[in-house]
């Protein structure tokens, strides 16, 4: 039975003044306390005086078997199963250094995650894995060497029947191309409305949602036609530049689809060509996409956060605290960009009823960082303990 001890709070969704105590038995939130009363006997207390408790993070999209390297996608096909399984750890590892307790993993080879979710704990604290298995995607489409490729509505029918018997958490579907596959495009759609529609119908007969990776404006708008239940990008991309109308917002807003911006990439790092080609051609700088994302926040879009951590130097595993603080660069206030990545994020994938907030009776995933990141988001980077499960991570 343990009591942490620190200066303040973030319950998930609003600052707690201080000193909080956060009561952890059995590996679940028992209670919080404000002030500094006495602490039971039988308590052990460990106090954090300059820190803010925290729920852990989570982390909404992240490709695990990604290197953090530059061509990492273009490398998964490359792996042995032992060499794959090794750089999973390691992105693990580094999600954890950085508080992230929950990470869901948006497209594996050969059901490589989804093998980690289901393996027995060697007995050490790691977050908790969502698994969405290989993408599907089109012939030669974007992501294709994770070994997905669908064509026609039986095969589209049989990829998500599959996901279901293997046990994914998410349907995954590549909406529109990525700049990350030579050869797509993505200011195209790589399936028809009714395509879609049916991966959707098909997976929540299942019990399954599905997210929709979409660049260009006509993939967003099948997402939602198709009764998605989120998007990761959202760019919409057009080759006028990028075009988000006040009616667009307002649908996102009312269907309450999860929109994942995928920010967090490392502000100094220059892009890869093919990005930076496409991003000069249409005028879309980062501050342009950040001001596009907070607008959609103000307009009542359900903003979560994950940083499509793994797939490049500029977005290695780790890369979630950026992404939280690119929504305050970009005009989000720091308690709601913090909910982005706990209650928020939690109440998106489900799991609101036992993680993403510091409430009695959910899980004791904790993160302590030194300092206030409602004052400054980037103490939120000055990570002095994380807990999972109500054990202690070793952050070495």
């Amino acid at each position: 039975m343990l009591v942490i001890r620190a200066a303040r709070a973030f319950d998930g969704e609003r600052a707690l003044p201080g000193p909080v105590s956060v009561f952890v038995k059995d590996g679940r939130i028992l209670g919080l306390e404000s002030g500094a009363s006495p602490i039971p006997d039988g308590w052990l207390l460990v106090e954090h005086p300059a820190a803010t408790v925290l729920p852990g993070l989570f982390d909404l999209h992240s490709h695990l078997g990604g290197d953090s390297r530059d061509g990492a996608l273009d490398r998964l096909p490359d792996y042995s199963p032992e060499e794959l399984d090794a750089v999973i750890t390691d992105s693990l590892r580094r999600e954890l250094a950085v508080g992230v307790t929950v990470v869901r993993d948006l497209g594996d080879r050969d059901w490589s995650v989804l093998h980690r979710r289901d393996r027995a704990a060697d007995g050490l604290p790691t977050p908790s894995i969502l698994a969405a298995g290989p993408p599907i995607t089109s012939a030669k489409g974007h992501c294709w060497r994770f070994g997905s490729e669908v064509v026609g509505l039986d095969q589209l029918r049989a990829a998500v029947r599959e996901r279901a018997e293997r046990g994914v958490d998410v349907v995954k579907v590549m909406g529109s191309g990525g700049t990350m596959t030579p050869g797509t495009d993505v200011m195209h759609c790589q399936f028809t409305l009714p395509e879609l529609r049916l991966v959707v119908d098909e997976a929540h007969a299942a019990g399954l949602p599905v997210t929709v990776h979409a660049h260009n404006l006509p993939a967003v708008e099948q997402a939602l036609a198709a009764h998605a239940d989120g998007i990761e990008h959202c760019t919409c991309l057009t080759d006028r530049g990028v075009e988000i109308s006040d009616d667009l917002l307002h649908r996102l807003a009312a269907r309450r689809i999860a929109v994942c911006p995928t920010l967090g990439t490392d502000p100094d790092a220059l892009p890869p060509p093919a990005v930076r080609e496409l991003l000069e051609r249409i005028g879309a700088t980062r501050e342009v996409r950040l001001a596009h994302v907070a607008r959609a926040h103000r307009a009542g879009v359900r903003i979560v956060s994950g940083a499509d951590s793994g797939i490049t130097a500029a977005k290695p595993h780790g890369s979630l605290p950026q992404a939280i603080a690119d929504l305050v660069v970009g005009g989000v206030s720091a308690a709601e960009a913090l909910a982005s990545a706990t209650s928020v994020a939690a109440d998106a994938v489900g799991l609101g009823e036992r993680k993403g907030r510091l409430r009695a009776g959910h899980d004791a995933d904790l993160l302590l960082c030194d300092g206030d990141p409602l004052d400054r988001i980037d103490a939120l980077t000055a990570v002095t303990a994380v807990m999972v499960g109500g054990t202690w991570a070793n952050l070495a």
